[in-house]
């Protein structure tokens, strides 16, 4: 069929991919029509791009995991078949796992994780990957891919909804776009031909549920995980503006408050939130996460970052022992110039005593915007385990997220010492203080 006769309607928030570039993104929440129009462009391209040496063009719809069709593509590109009346006629016929397109070109669905660096060589000839919720594709399997589809003309297509900016896609097509590439943000409204089913399902969640919605239906980064322990408090502090700017007292002192991490390559984080107690106000002015990192790199990066006078609270185990120098946490930042109060085990239940004093104190928290945003997200994502089938919680859940929010419940269990007696005399075993500083700490 001539490629004049195919008319495809596109919403003009997609215009600018409609032009040949490297890569193309599609960023966004639901109901925008990104899958709509990847499956469209893909195609439209079967139709007028002619390959190598004459031959179909060969696409690659891809996502991180994919156990069967059922999550894949192939339907959409279907239903974009069905729609343009394009059939066997016009070079085109479905089958199980494929979809042949002109001149004995092809349509393929793979998971990323199915490959290793020797198998993913058999995409080398493709010239369009498609990259579907591509929110989820590691950075590894960006790695592999980029590389791998190389021919003259070939292009990269990303469609996600963002959920961290730590996202390989998202620090790849956003963080630092390349040059040789086109990026479009999309949104329901963006969509002009937003079903009203889904209209109506977008006012429900703005209803029900605030704290998801921006992220599911503008597009914005997953700043709360449903359910977690403190997204009502953060919600009303954004609410009542105090997120915002907040500059450090010169005259007050500066509190440094830890969860130790270490050093090796699959250590837990190390989290240090900075803080100032201003009357009644706890005045939140920076956030410090680091993996795998020596205890040296962060003492660096307080210093860098002008904390240097800071009062350095550490958890219990601040107190053990290092096993390669014999010294503790406590000892190393307290010869690296620091004042250090090393915090006592709060015994069984400790880890519900931090939620519940986060909890009591957040409406006394002002964040600075700028510098703790990682923190912020974390501390919206804390959540609780769940035996789904059953319905029972398990406890606070050790992820990515929980060594942000147990640094910021040691800091909210020390500040409120007169609604905890056990922490009236809290630095009398543990404390690490200026005359204790070496000329020699190799920091």
């Amino acid at each position: 069929m001539s490629s004049r006769t195919l008319q495809i309607p596109t919403a003009k928030v997609f215009e600018p991919l409609l032009k040949p570039a490297r890569y193309k993104g599609a960023h966004g929440g639901r109901g925008s029509g990104k899958s709509h129009f990847f499956a469209g462009l893909a195609v439209e391209d079967a139709i007028l791009e002619p390959g190598i040496s004459g031959e179909g063009l060969r696409t690659v719809c891809i996502r991180e995991v994919q156990k069967d069709l059922k999550e894949s593509a192939k339907l959409l590109i279907e239903d974009k078949l069905q729609r343009f009346g394009l059939g066997e006629a016009d070079g085109f016929k479905v089958y199980k796992d494929v979809i042949q397109t002109p001149k004995d070109g092809i349509i393929i669905f793979k998971g990323m994780q199915d490959y290793t660096a020797e198998s993913i060589k058999s995409l080398e000839r493709f010239k369009r990957a498609w990259i579907e919720e591509a929110q989820t594709l590691t950075l590894r399997s960006l790695t592999m891919l980029r590389p791998t589809i190389r021919e003259p003309g070939s292009e990269i297509w990303a469609g996600w909804n963002p959920r961290r900016k730590k996202d390989a896609i998202d620090e790849f097509l956003r963080g630092n776009k390349p040059e040789n590439a086109a990026v479009v943000e999309a949104n329901w409204r963006d969509n002009p031909w937003f079903p009203q089913t889904l209209s109506d399902e977008r006012q429900l969640d703005l209803e029900r549920y605030p704290e998801r919605y921006e992220h599911i239906w503008e597009g914005d980064y997953a700043k709360a995980f449903e359910g977690a322990y403190f997204v009502k408090g953060l919600a009303e502090a954004k609410l009542e503006g105090r997120i915002g700017r907040v500059a450090k007292d010169p005259l007050l002192p500066l509190r440094a408050f830890f969860d130790i991490g270490g050093s090796g390559a699959r250590a837990d984080a190390m989290a240090i939130w900075i803080v100032q107690w201003v009357g009644q106000e706890i005045r939140v002015l920076d956030y410090i996460e680091g993996v795998g990192q020596v205890l040296a790199y962060y003492v660096t990066e307080l210093r860098k970052r002008k904390y240097q006078e800071a009062i350095c609270y550490l958890p219990h185990d601040g107190a053990n022992s290092n096993a390669i120098t014999g010294k503790t946490y406590g000892q190393h930042l307290a010869e690296a110039g620091f004042e250090v109060e090393i915090i006592p085990n709060q015994g069984a239940g400790a880890a519900s005593m931090r939620i519940e004093a986060v909890r009591r104190i957040l409406a006394y928290c002002w964040f600075n915007e700028a510098t703790t945003e990682g923190g912020r997200e974390a501390l919206g994502f804390y959540h609780e385990r769940k035996d789904e089938a059953r319905n029972i919680g398990l406890g606070p859940d050790h992820d990515w997220s929980s060594h942000c929010a147990d640094a910021f419940g040691l800091m909210a269990i020390v500040w409120e010492p007169q609604a905890s007696p056990m922490v009236s005399d809290l630095y009398d075993d543990h404390s690490y203080g200026h005359e204790s500083r070496s000329e020699i700490t190799g920091y």
